[in-house]
């Protein structure tokens, strides 16, 4: 018996209908082959399709590149000025806002009595070191005013520990802070104001006075780069009011990071220059130290 495989396929030139062969019967699109024939066939290749590349490069000429260029600069020349105000306004604003806060951590740390050097009862302001809670707080060691032992830090603390990382503008600590510097004076017995250690806290038990410090104490913020971090300077003290100057370049004393570091007594009332005076506020008839007009800063 003859048994074939039945394989559809198109025909390009289908035969006629109903012609007959010796071994097969083909029709119109259907063909019969035996096994041997389609064991033995060889596939046809399909048809390959082939893309046709542009090869056409694309580009800018140098014209082209030119006016870029230019249009990048003049939106840069624009937009630069505007983006460095904004920013030395922000980093002014931030400077105000931590003073005061600064402010009302000294507050808590005097109301809590957690530094009375004298045993008297009264709370002492201080240092940042001691108000971040990363030096040791001055204590009565029922004698005289001593440094409490190791471990005997203000916890929690009143402000912020990155507040702790002190350091020195060559003489004293001062702490960084959003394009601004902040240092701390508490005052000695002749109401001069005394500088933090150079690595925060108190070096040494001296030069402070315990009932002054009591009573006072002031903060002084400025740029560390002038014109490119912050303009004005500022100032507070235990009224709790921000005081700022101008601090452009036509001032007499101009603050510019280590190059130029407030005095204790810069803002401070001329013909006294202590802590226990009033602020030199020109509008009240009054000179301050380093010359400066200086002004009451708004909320």
């Amino acid at each position: 018996m003859d048994v074939g495989l039945q394989v559809l396929q198109l025909s390009t030139h289908p035969p006629a209908g109903g012609d007959f062969y010796p071994d097969r019967v083909c029709y119109p699109g259907l063909k019969k082959i035996s096994s041997i024939e389609a064991l033995t066939a060889v596939p046809q290749a399909e048809p390959i399709l082939q893309m046709t590349r542009n090869k056409k490069t694309a580009g800018f000429t140098l014209i082209e590149l030119m006016i870029v260029v230019a249009i990048i600069a003049v939106i840069a020349a624009i937009a630069i000025p505007k983006l460095m105000s904004a920013r030395i306004s922000a980093n002014e604003n931030a400077a105000i806002a931590t003073l005061r806060t600064i402010a009302s951590a000294q507050q808590q740390l005097q109301a809590s009595s957690a530094i009375d050097t004298d045993g008297d009862g009264g709370g002492e302001y201080g240092y940042f070191g001691e108000l971040a809670g990363t030096d040791e707080l001055r204590i009565f060691d029922g004698a005289a005013p001593a440094i409490a032992p190791a471990g005997g830090v203000l916890d929690p603390p009143y402000l912020a520990t990155a507040f702790g990382n002190v350091i020195t503008d060559g003489a004293d600590g001062v702490v960084e802070r959003q394009g601004y510097y902040f240092k701390m004076f508490l005052p000695d017995a002749a109401f001069a104001g005394v500088g933090e250690a150079p690595l925060g806290g108190t070096a040494a038990i001296a030069g402070w006075n315990s009932a002054d410090t009591e009573l006072y104490w002031c903060c002084y913020a400025w740029p560390v780069q002038v014109s490119k971090t912050g303009n004005r300077a500022f100032f507070i003290n235990q009224e709790g009011d921000v005081a700022g100057t101008s601090n452009i370049s036509t001032v007499t004393t101009q603050y510019d990071g280590f190059n130029t570091i407030p005095a204790f007594g810069a803002a401070y009332d001329d013909a006294a220059n202590t802590m226990d005076q009033g602020l030199g506020f020109a509008a009240m008839g009054f000179a301050a130290n380093d010359a400066n007009i200086w002004v009451q800063v708004g909320n």
